[in-house]
């Protein structure tokens, strides 16, 4: 599926994938940098209902929300992460598909094999004051 949009869209596109969160538990965002990722994952948040300031986990790799009513959010950014065998020796891999929980993860290739189940993957194109995202969902 494909949604082209401008930046002033972007809490439209936002909406529509706060609207998967019921069968997807993991988006993956890929796309050049400056493409709108961490724009298009904050947008979601703050939808979902994260008061704090959110900005992107380039330095730490994942920062975690967790919202009243025991719902949490990581917001992964693997641009510099070397190896699956990182990510799974800091315990994020237990971070996936933990109990009333959402990841939503930029730079994603590293850890495509632990991504078995319940992902959305989204890349983001852009060209002059325009992105397409183009969005697989494969079957449950």
């Amino acid at each position: 599926m494909q949604i082209r949009y401008s930046l002033d869209e972007v809490p439209q596109v936002a909406q529509k994938l706060l609207s998967m969160f019921d069968r997807y538990k993991i988006f993956t965002f890929t796309g050049t940098l400056g493409a709108g990722k961490t724009t298009l994952i904050r947008t979601v948040l703050q939808q979902a209902g994260v008061k704090e300031v959110i900005t992107s986990p380039t330095f730490t790799y994942v920062n975690v929300y967790t919202l009243d009513y025991d719902r949490t959010f990581y917001h992964f950014d693997l641009y510099r992460l070397k190896n699956m065998n990182d990510f799974v020796a800091a315990g994020f891999d237990e971070y996936l598909y933990a109990p009333n929980s959402w990841s939503l993860i930029e730079w994603p290739e590293v850890i495509m094999p632990l991504l078995h189940s319940h992902v959305c993957h989204c890349t983001i194109e852009y060209a002059d004051h325009e992105r397409l995202l183009t969005y697989t969902i494969p079957e449950l």
